[in-house]
This record gives C-alpha cells, structure tokens and sequence, in this order.
C-alpha cells in the first residue's frame, strides 16, 4: 500500500510537533490526504510559529506535555496514527538533570502508549535515535527503554488493534541546537569553530529522508518491529571545514580567519554512534535502505513474511566502520541549509550533534 493511499482521510498526532523533526512531519503529512494533523508541544512559541509557517485549516495545535495524562488522552480522542517524537535529547542536559529525562523520555512514552490502546490507535510510531545503542549516558538509556517500552507493548495489547514499532536513525542535519546552525553561527560572529575531536563520526540525514522512509516503515509495519534507516556517516573535522569554506566568503570573511578549536567530549559522549548492535544484526533483516529488527520475544507467533528482505550480513552497523563521507559530498548534502538563513538555536560555544 502506498503513504498516499495509507494515510488518505486519517487523523494524525504528531507529539513534539513545534520540534526541528516535529514540525516537517507536520508538513510532509499535510502534504498527503489526510484528514487532520494534530501537534502536541509544550512549546507555544514554537507552536506560534508552527501554525503561522504552516497555515493549513487541516493542522491542530495542542498545547501540551506528554507527561500529563489527562491531555493525552484528550489529544488522543479519534486519532488514527501516532508520531512520538517528543524526547528530552541534549545528551549533555540529560547527564546533568537526569531524571527530568526519565519523566520524559520514558513516563511520557508509556502515558502515550498506555491513551493510545484505549484510544484504539491503529498504529504508534516511536521515533528513536543512535543513542540507544549501546548506550552511554542518560539520554541513550532513556531512549533505549522508551524502545522496549514501544516494542514490548505489542505483547499485552490483548484484542486491541494498536500496532507499535520504532523507527531509529542518527543526527537529521540542521535541526534545533545540532551542530550545522552552531557552526554557522560561529562562522557569521568570526569565531572558533569549536570541535569536539577531529576524528569523531557521525551519522547523517536530511529530515526529509528520515520523514519518507519513516513513512514507509509506518505503512508496511505490523508491530513489533524497530526499522533502522540506513545513514551516510561523516568525520566532524570534514563537515568543520567544509563549512569554513562555503560560509566565511558569505559573512565577508576569509577561511584562514576562522580557526578550528578542538575542545574535548562533552559529558556523555561517545566518539563513534552505533545504529546496531551485533546481537541485534543477529535477527535483523536487510533492505536496500532500512534493515528492520524483529522482536525477540515473538519467534513463531507473529507473520513477518510480509517484509521482502533478507537476513543481513553485518555484525553491527557503526558509524567509525561506515564508509565516509568525502568533502564533495558532504558539500552537495549541506547546501541547502547553507542557504537558510536564521538565529542559531543551541550554545554557540560548543558543538551539540544530536
């Protein structure tokens, strides 16, 4: 079944909808048939902005948190598909107000889950993240439980037609407070683009490849499954200097006057992202853009012969063992955000990458 076809007359929650990835789900999906597009946010600025950029009669603003369950469930009322992509995310922020994360991250997960089997939801989408793999701090284990929590609740939905899966990919490039607009800034107020370590990988995607293929991973899911896009990776000291060179002629300076600073990890950080474990490889199936991971526990019980993959080959699947992005490409990939003009969200005196 097509996206067309399958969201046409359906009605859509999208939660941290104000959000960088939030907020172009909401318009790729008004630009399908559907009925309405409902986004959740604790944000109403940001919601402001998104119902003034957007202007559509189909787009529902809700002002909201996913921790409150009451208007949840208020949100919830006659919606057919749910977007969670509300998270704590600052992997920094998390190490230093951590259980702040849990209440997010993981309560307002299961809130979500629990409102959405009572609301007879036809299908939850949890969007996750590297940090889960593996995980070395805060916001990773948060995540990495908000999966299980998304994953294993196909297990107890008893004659409830609620679907949950996960979609899980890297870094979308140039979203709120990750590190494109951050060396931008830095750039255009000629300071140091500060580096966390040359030799740190990451992976990359536009926020309009992670909406398609989360789209399509939406549409063919049954339950139970975690799709993992599959992601260029890049060297942070090649995108630094990449950027150097196409925006310092822009802000009417030179690239020799912009210095690199190499200023160390920040507080849980890891120098390479893994978006699969080798345990995970194990039971992964593999497509030519995504591999899917099936559920552990349900071996013999549920049909996913609809899938047309194969058992992959990879071990795990990590960002340092990718092949790496040259500067031409990652030159082609970054300019069209080159081009957008606006205030840096985020510190400038460090390089967030999530």
């Amino acid at each position: 079944m097509s996206k067309d076809t399958f969201f046409k007359d359906k009605v859509v929650l999208v939660t941290g909808g104000a959000g960088s990835i939030g907020r172009e789900f909401c318009r790729g999906l008004l630009s399908l048939d559907v009925r309405s597009v409902r986004a959740l946010d604790n944000n109403e600025t940001a919601l402001f902005e998104l119902q003034e950029s957007l202007r559509s009669d189909r787009l529902r603003v809700f002002q909201g948190d996913v921790r409150d369950r009451d208007r949840i469930r208020r949100a919830l009322e006659g919606v057919d598909i749910v977007f969670h992509a509300a998270a704590l995310k600052h992997v920094p922020l998390c190490e230093y107000n951590p259980f702040e994360a849990v209440k997010v991250n993981v309560l307002g997960t299961q809130t979500l889950i629990d409102a959405s089997m009572d609301e007879g939801v036809e299908k939850f989408v949890m969007i996750s993240t590297d940090k889960a793999v593996d995980p070395a701090n805060v916001m990773g284990a948060t995540k990495l439980l908000a999966e299980k929590l998304t994953v294993t609740a196909n297990l107890y939905r008893g004659k409830r037609k609620t679907a949950f899966l996960c979609v899980r990919f890297g870094n979308v490039m140039g979203s709120r407070g990750s590190v494109i607009p951050v060396f931008k800034e830095q750039i255009r107020r000629r300071q140091a683009i500060t580096v966390t370590d040359p030799d740190m990988t990451r992976f990359m995607m536009s926020v309009g490849d992670a909406f398609d293929l989360v789209m399509r991973a939406t549409t063919m899911a049954t339950g139970g499954e975690i799709f993992i896009i599959k992601m260029p990776s890049m060297r942070l000291a090649d995108l630094a200097a990449v950027m150097v060179e196409a925006m310092a002629p822009r802000y009417g300076h030179s690239s020799d006057d912009i210095k690199v600073q190499y200023v160390g990890k920040r507080a849980g950080e890891k120098d390479h992202e893994d978006l699969m474990t080798e345990s995970e490889a194990r039971i992964a199936l593999e497509m030519d853009d995504m591999f899917v991971i099936l559920p552990q526990m349900a071996h013999g019980v549920w049909d996913f012969s609809y899938l047309k993959a194969r058992p992959t080959r990879k071990r795990s699947y990590s960002s340092d063992r990718s092949k790496q992005l040259s500067k031409k490409r990652i030159r082609e990939m970054i300019a069209p955000l080159l081009e957008e003009d606006g205030p840096c969200c985020g510190d400038v005196g460090r390089g967030p990458l999530e």
